[in-house]
């Protein structure tokens, strides 16, 4: 790992989540866009997607909604 590197780990549920709401977000117009103050906060939210779209197999998936309800419910502790 370069010094300039920063590495995280997520739970597979944790990425999930979090890269809907990246998409979703991306999605958006006016309201996201207000709270972007510099270009640079844009682009490091979209690299960020891609990186997670690059290890999750699930957005392909035809169950999509589903997994991220099953993730978005364990996150909450209510599932296994």
């Amino acid at each position: 790992m370069a010094e300039d590197e920063v590495v995280l780990r997520l739970s597979r549920d944790e990425a999930l989540v979090l890269f809907e709401w990246l998409y979703r977000t991306d999605e958006m117009t006016n309201d996201f866009a207000d709270l972007v103050e510099d270009q640079a906060e844009q682009r490091a939210l979209w690299n960020l997607t891609c990186l997670l779209e690059r290890e999750l197999v699930e957005p392909f998936s035809p169950q999509y909604a589903e997994l991220v309800k099953q993730a978005r419910a364990r996150l909450r502790g209510e599932g296994s």
